[in-house]
């Protein structure tokens, strides 16, 4: 522990892209940042592998960049269900598809330019409002940021506890050898889940399976219940094994306590529907910095109301189709007669477009359809 120094200006617990991302934007504006995470680089988790437009932006803010030939582009979402397809675009920018493996050596290697003291390997034995002990040795700091995930040590000896819950699912990863077929990323609906293929290299897809706890999706499942993109990987190879992991919406009261703030799924998080969970994370760090900066965490928690708000309640209107065909099926009917809603929804939901613009969106066409309804009725 040589590199470990007895006092800091922030110590953050997890190295995962939540606290590496807060390390590199505390250290960006002229804090001393140690960083200690049990685990060692590269850091792996199951996830979609998608980064929204506003998640790229807050990485070329943060300086990191992704090599091209590691990564692909994507233009918009595409949601497909048996017979039904609607698409929405984003305008004039993109997202990243990435493996979750590039996006942390990344990372790591910027906050390895900005001057981060970095301690894989090292568990967090201790910690209190103003020391933490890592490894074997006490660290005073004037902050304290908690990116230890959703069961985060870090929160509860804060007494921050969770103020909701959702249903929790299961989601399973995996990697295929075989060309993107879509600048989009594209999300299959079932009853029983949800099957995103997300493009993240030139010759490779990250294909992820999320459904109920009582009856995990497994790959061998995509032929039966998304036959159209069963028959697209039918010869394409898997490129690593499968992982997987636990989603769930949950929402904190705080996550700032005194000097101790919670970051990523520390703080709360979104279940996988939205694709917004690394964008949310990288968009806090740098919110977190700013406060930092300021030398108030009030900033940051009012920062944090703000950028949950719209992934989380885009989780609540997405789940609501989960398991609710008829209502699915109707609103994919009613987003593929009117594509610029679904556009304009997309925009919202990346932070490109008020919400308030796309509620009268929204308002107007739910007013012509129930019209139609009314007007094609029988005397």
């Amino acid at each position: 522990m040589s590199e470990t120094r007895s006092e800091t200006d922030v110590v953050i617990v997890g190295g995962g892209p939540a606290g590496l991302a807060a390390a590199i934007a505390a250290r960006l504006r002229g804090f001393d940042v140690i960083l200690a995470d049990a685990a060692r680089p590269p850091v792996d988790k199951a996830c979609g592998e998608g980064l929204m437009p506003e998640g790229v932006a807050a990485l070329r803010e943060l300086g990191v960049r992704i090599p091209a030939h590691h990564s692909a582009a994507f233009h918009g979402i595409r949601f497909l269900d048996n017979d039904c397809a609607v698409e929405g675009r984003f305008d004039a920018v993109c997202g990243i598809g990435m493996r979750r493996t590039v996006l942390h050596r990344a990372l790591v290697q910027r906050a390895q330019q900005a001057g981060v003291a970095l301690c894989w390997g090292t568990p967090v034995r201790w910690l209190s409002a103003r020391e933490v002990r890592i490894g074997d040795q006490g660290v005073r700091a004037r902050w304290i940021i908690g990116a230890d995930g959703q069961n985060s040590r870090v929160r509860r000896c804060a007494g921050l506890e969770k103020a909701w819950r959702s249903r929790p699912r299961v989601g399973l990863r995996t990697h295929l050898q075989v060309a993107p077929w879509t600048d989009l990323v594209e999300v299959y609906w079932h009853q029983l889940g949800q099957a995103y293929v997300t493009p993240v290299a030139s010759d490779e897809i990250c294909v992820a399976l999320v459904g109920g706890r009582a009856a995990p999706l497994r790959m061998t499942d995509v032929p039966r219940l998304f036959p159209a993109l069963g028959d697209r990987l039918k010869d394409a190879q898997p490129a690593d094994s499968s992982k997987g992991a636990a989603t769930v919406s949950t929402r904190l009261r705080r996550v700032v306590s005194g000097s101790i703030a919670l970051i990523g799924d520390a703080s709360g998080s979104v279940d996988a529907i939205t694709g917004e969970g690394l964008s949310v994370a990288l968009r806090q760090a740098i919110a977190l910095g700013d406060a930092l900066a300021q030398g108030d965490l009030r900033r940051y928690q009012r920062a944090h109301r703000r950028i949950m708000r719209m992934p989380q309640m885009m989780a609540r209107l997405l789940l609501l189709l989960d398991g609710r065909e008829r209502l699915r099926r109707s609103t994919l009917g009613v987003l593929a007669a009117h594509p610029r809603l679904f556009s304009r929804l997309l925009a919202a939901h990346v932070g490109a477009a008020s919400p308030a613009a796309v509620l009268i969106d929204l308002a107007t066409v739910t007013g012509r359809t129930l019209l139609n309804a009314a007007m094609a009725r029988p005397e």
